[in-house]
């Protein structure tokens, strides 16, 4: 009896000792000498690797994956993380090209993610300041979200090197935002409990800037809804009059939308395209479709333009007495982010600098702003001429916005602190959703942008690595400011599907072109080297 209760009580002041030395090794403090010298290990380390992220930004950028159709990007991504020690769970959310990857344990844990997607029509020859097309017609990555994954990714395989050696606890989990430019994603992800213990997030996207932000940054949410109209088809010749036409319901549907835009905000916008408008003019459509983005400033306003859009696609169908239904396919919250986060990641910033452009570079990027006669200022005032050499001062909050685009890093952004990071890895002053965005996404422009990216990415990880006291001050920012007076009601439903249907047809009518283009590493230096691009191409010959 007496030897059980000795070893017990052993037992126990050996566990409470093991404890204690866990606890000291999770709370080792550096100094700041100590964390300078480790970021700089950092910086070096990252740059060690300036061969992987260009061949990570070259092979996603000959993928040309619209969402949620991004089957080799994500194949290829995954397998790089699978090698490097991360365990990688497929399929979230119940999106084939989703996946979730691990490495690590305890706390903090800390996301990383950026988007994949690509955008339809605006396939293009990297390096080359005119319209070249790799395969006409076919998608291309004419927003660059080909670079951020590079960022991440390489920002993280550098810092578990840094774990390992350190042995630093703590968590990273690296995400792909799917479908980004359907805003078709993100939501979901939250809704199904991805982020439910995660500490932080770090989301990048492609610039032409080098920065971050914090607060409110003037952008609009929204939501993406399909209305679907169903009639009676005849012939509209021989009797049009027992007909029910679906495509005048949709068309009826678009002009009570269009006298609405009177009596909106001008923060407003919103946008349709026909997805379906019948099969040919002598049959009377009996189903027709259009799909819809109301965008607003703030939840409330939203709501209010989805409701007044269901209201009217209501009043159309009564006119032509067809039957109507709807369909949620993405949605996106308008963003805030994290103050004492995007504090951390600016002082990074300053520290790697901008890369250093070459007259090559300049040179592409002036022929490319020439291209698509690029305004001479930016919204900020700033001169748009080549490529920018400063970094400008750290932003907060907007007063006041008229609107704009969206990002459903947004939904995450409102249910942990989150930051965005902006990397310089494109031209200035292009028009967006072009084919012209796509110009130096896969040239020395995008490599040596996504690579002072991963360094800041770096070295922000680090801080909250080595740091528990920005964990907590990103928290505290989070419930005591963002969160204090406004609370997150997602737009979906517990039952809303993904979108997943979205852009099989049309990556399936280039898939088989594309892939006789996808950049082989094996046997060519750089993707412009395969292609046969002379860097940079300005002129046609």
């Amino acid at each position: 009896m007496n030897k059980y209760l000795f070893s017990a009580k052993t037992f126990f002041v050996l566990a409470i000792a093991l404890l204690c030395s866990m606890q000291t090794m999770a709370q080792k403090k550096y100094t700041e000498k100590d964390l300078a010298a480790l970021k700089q290990t950092l910086m070096q380390s990252v740059a060690g690797k300036s061969k992987d992220v260009q061949v990570m930004v070259d092979q996603i950028f000959s993928f040309a994956e619209l969402g949620f159709q991004e089957v080799e990007t994500s194949k290829y991504i995954t397998s790089v993380l699978t090698k490097n020690g991360f365990t990688v769970e497929n399929g979230i959310s119940n999106i084939p090209t989703a996946w979730m990857a691990k490495w690590g344990s305890g706390s903090p844990v800390i996301a990383l993610g950026s988007d994949v997607d690509c955008i339809p029509k605006a396939s293009q020859k990297p390096g080359v300041a005119y319209k070249a097309p790799i395969v006409e017609g076919a998608p291309g990555h004419g927003e660059g979200h080909n670079s951020g994954q590079a960022v991440i990714i390489y920002a993280a395989i550098a810092m578990k090197e840094l774990m390992e050696r350190e042995k630093l606890p703590g968590t990273i989990l690296i995400w792909p935002g799917i479908a980004e430019e359907l805003v078709g994603t993100k939501a979901w992800y939250v809704r199904d409990g991805y982020f439910k213990d995660v500490d932080a997030c770090i989301f990048t996207h492609v610039s032409g800037d080098f920065n971050s932000s914090y607060g409110d940054n003037g952008g609009n949410g929204l939501v993406s809804v399909r209305f679907d109209f169903e009639g009676e088809a005849a012939h509209a010749a021989g009797q049009p009059w027992r007909a029910k036409s679906a495509l005048d319901a949709v068309e009826l549907m678009n002009v009570g939308w269009n006298f609405k835009r009177e009596h909106l905000k001008p923060t407003n916008r919103s946008h349709y395209v026909i997805v379906d408008g019948g099969d040919q003019p002598n049959v009377v459509p009996s189903k027709a479709s259009v799909w819809y983005y109301f965008r607003e400033r703030t939840y409330e306003d939203i709501k209010m333009n989805y409701e007044s859009g269901i209201k009217i696609a209501e009043g159309a169908a009564m006119m032509t007495n067809t039957k109507m239904t709807h369909q949620m396919l993405g949605t996106a919250w308008p963003g805030h982010f994290n103050k004492p986060l995007a504090e951390a990641m600016y002082a990074n910033i300053k520290k790697v600098g901008m890369p250093t452009w070459d007259e090559k570079d300049i040179a592409l990027a002036k022929g490319v702003q020439a291209l698509v006669e690029a305004p001479k200022k930016d919204q900020q005032g700033n001169p748009i001429d080549g490529l920018k050499n400063t970094i400008d001062t750290l932003k907060g909050s907007v007063a006041f916005s008229w609107g704009g685009g969206s990002d459903d890093i947004a939904d995450i952004s409102w249910n942990l602190p989150t930051i965005v990071l902006r990397f310089p890895a494109n031209i200035p002053g292009t028009k967006g959703h072009h084919w012209a965005d796509a110009i130096a996404m896969a040239t020395p422009i995008a490599h040596k942008g996504s690579l002072v990216g991963a360094e800041a990415t770096a070295m922000t990880l680090l801080d909250l690595f080595t740091k528990p006291s920005l964990v907590v001050d990103a928290k505290k920012y989070f419930k005591e400011v963002q969160t204090k007076e406004t609370q997150y009601i997602p737009f979906i439903t517990k039952n809303d599907p993904p979108a997943i249907h979205l852009n099989k047809e049309i990556q399936g009518a280039y898939r088989s072109q594309l892939e006789k283009f996808y950049y082989d590493p094996s046997k060519f230096g750089t993707y412009l080297e395969q292609l046969g691009v002379t860097y940079p191409t300005i002129k046609k010959p």
